[in-house]
């Protein structure tokens, strides 16, 4: 499926490869769990109105199937970075990983424009940033070990993050909810 996604977006002339493509979802999902896939396909293809059908269905497919495993409360580890197989030159696999790393940065930037990360979210975020500058230049097995250590550090550090905008997005509703309950000021009922 990663060559078939590739193969779409050469097609169209995106500047993007799958890996990328997956990172801005992931993003946007993280930021926003309603994040919408059509949004999504319009920042990867400029006019998304000359899609195939079944290229369209395939790419909005990849958007809602990792909306799911997002939301998958029961398995994290369901949930894994989409990403060129591990029988590729493993310099193939690193500039994905790095693409993936671009693209989640944008698709949490495009889903909200605020930078402040308080916490452990900045620490990953920092690191995400970080990551876009890794060096393709590796071989061995050492690398390709280091290569699996990032993967997961990354499949980890999204439920981070998703969890904390999660929890941000959940404050204002219990605050809004203690509200209802508080009288304002100046308005105390007497009796």
């Amino acid at each position: 499926m990663y060559q078939a996604v590739n193969a779409i977006l050469a097609q169209q002339d995106a500047d993007i490869d799958a890996a990328e493509a997956h990172g801005i979802a992931v993003g946007m999902l993280s930021v926003e769990a309603r994040a919408d896939a059509d949004s999504w396909l319009q920042e990867l293809i400029a006019d998304s109105q000359v899609i195939v059908d079944a290229d369209k269905t395939l790419l909005l497919g990849l958007f809602e199937q990792t909306r799911r495993l997002l939301d998958n409360e029961a398995d994290e580890f369901a949930f894994d970075l989409f990403l060129p197989d591990d029988e590729e030159p493993l310099y193939e696999q690193v500039e994905a990983l790095r693409s993936w790393c671009q693209g989640f940065l944008f698709g949490i930037g495009y889903a909200r424009s605020s930078s402040d990360w308080p916490g452990e979210t900045g620490e990953v975020m920092r690191d995400i940033i970080e990551l876009t500058k890794i060096d393709n230049d590796v071989q061995g097995e050492d690398d390709a070990n280091a290569l699996m250590e990032i993967r997961e550090y990354l499949r980890a550090a999204v439920f981070i993050v998703r969890d904390h905008y999660l929890e941000v997005q959940d404050v204002p509703n219990a605050a809004n909810a203690g509200a209802v309950c508080r009288p304002e000021a100046g308005h105390e009922q007497s009796h």
